[in-house]
């Protein structure tokens, strides 16, 4: 790490960073999805068949696969924003002085973070109602609803964890000192120590909400409608044409790649910011 200073010193020497594996950086999937989408439907132009293009199917129903990923964002957005309120809580419970509320928010932390999402997901799915009962009036439980809920449920432990440790990294000093100038607890919480931790916590759950927007396929497994159960349905309207394949997953590749990638580069970008020096 190299420090800002005007002083004429010597820099320790910085190892180079290793190269990726045969040169290979994550832009190189972007041509790998081109060359997925446009190549069938070249070699299918040299073949002469009657039938409309692989490039040109896809054409036809790309406006359906985008809706189908909004979609997929509406419930990555949406699962990040309830996992990350009631993991706030959580992770501020973790650090309670009651042991009550500190062993409780522990234990359902760890058990909702190591526990695997689709299990999760098919839990929320199952077990839920179909409809709410509320008075008399019937209110349905649409799965995109529970779909949510259960991608929220692995968020939740994990911002449980980035507050958690966003607040214990900091220097004990800052507690003391606030404690000198007859601080309460939660002034000291509120107005120095959570400031301070929202840069640190920042670049962890920028790589969460990441892994969640790709994790959100998983809730075709459990027939929601996004991009990838209307990808199947588009392929299946075609007859299963085996020369569809590539296109149509090469598409869905480049949507999740388009959208991630630069959230993934403005992570790298504010953890070398905030980086804390050691």
């Amino acid at each position: 790490m190299r420090y800002k200073t005007d002083l004429p010193v010597m820099l320790p020497v910085s190892k180079p960073e290793p190269e990726p594996l045969g040169g290979l950086r994550a832009w190189h999937i972007l041509p790998l999805a081109l060359l997925a989408i446009f190549g069938p439907s070249l070699a299918f132009a040299q073949s002469g068949e009657g039938v409309l293009s692989p490039l040109a199917v896809l054409l036809n129903w790309a406006p359906l696969l985008l809706k189908g990923f909004i979609f997929n964002l509406v419930i990555s957005v949406s699962a990040m924003a309830l996992g990350t309120v009631v993991g706030a809580i959580l992770g501020l419970g973790q650090i309670s002085l009651i042991p009550a509320v500190r062993s409780g928010s522990w234990f359902v932390t760890q058990f909702f973070r190591n526990a695997p999402w689709l299990v999760l997901l098919f839990f929320a799915m199952f077990l839920l109602p179909f409809e709410i009962d509320l008075f008399g009036l019937k209110i349905p439980f649409p799965d995109w609803l529970k779909a949510i809920l259960g991608l929220s449920l692995p968020v939740m432990a994990n911002v449980s964890e980035i507050v958690r440790g966003a607040v214990r990294s900091l220097p004990s000093g800052q507690w003391e000192a606030a404690e000198s100038l007859a601080y309460t607890r939660l002034q000291t919480l509120w107005l120095i120590i959570l400031p301070q931790c929202v840069k640190r916590m920042l670049p962890p759950w920028m790589n969460l909400y990441s892994i969640l927007t790709m994790a959100t396929v998983l809730a075709s497994i459990v027939g929601v409608s996004e991009v990838m159960t209307l990808t199947g349905q588009a392929l299946a309207s075609e007859g299963g044409r085996p020369e569809l394949l590539a296109p149509f997953y090469g598409f869905v590749l480049l949507l999740f790649f388009v959208y991630c990638y630069p959230i993934a580069r403005f992570t790298v970008r504010l953890e070398k910011k905030f980086a804390v020096i050691g």
